[in-house]
């Protein structure tokens, strides 16, 4: 069965440092839950890192981001994790949750928590002249963003 667990920022940042696919971690967060299985409580299943968003547009807007969702690929995990933040990110008083993902990716565990599909980016490099950026350390493709709205 699986359980939610706290987790501080600098052992998340080692479990998503290791194990993600192709990002590292988040400079910092607002919060972070990690995922356990009941029947194995020392090992973490999954870590889910909620901060600011992103785009400097969403800032003050009542609305915070998953900016890192790590999981050893256990069944579940990834939904659980999603909706815990959500729940959370409520709790804490915000008004939506938002999230990106690649556009390969299916985005299922997403929709299996109540998140909707609302855009597409076009996708590209951040590196500009005013703020430079590593080239191609991170996907430079299409993102998908995801977004719950947060009743109160």
């Amino acid at each position: 069965m699986l359980k939610l667990q706290p987790i501080t920022q600098k052992a998340a940042k080692v479990y998503i440092n290791e194990i993600h696919r192709h990002h590292k971690a988040p400079v910092g967060s607002i919060f972070q839950i990690a995922c356990i299985d009941t029947e194995n409580p020392a090992d973490i299943l999954g870590v889910i890192m909620v901060g600011r968003p992103v785009c400097r547009h969403h800032n003050g807007k009542g609305m915070c981001e998953v900016n890192r969702l790590a999981t050893t690929g256990a069944k579940n995990v990834c939904s659980f994790l999603y909706a815990a933040a959500a729940r959370v990110a409520k709790n804490l008083g915000y008004s939506q949750i938002i999230t990106y993902i690649l556009e390969t990716e299916h985005g299922s565990s997403l929709k299996a928590s109540g998140w909707k599909h609302d855009y597409t980016s076009a996708g590209g490099s951040w590196n500009v002249p005013s703020r430079k950026r590593q080239e191609k350390v991170f996907p430079q493709c299409k993102k998908k963003r995801y977004a719950k709205q947060l009743e109160r």
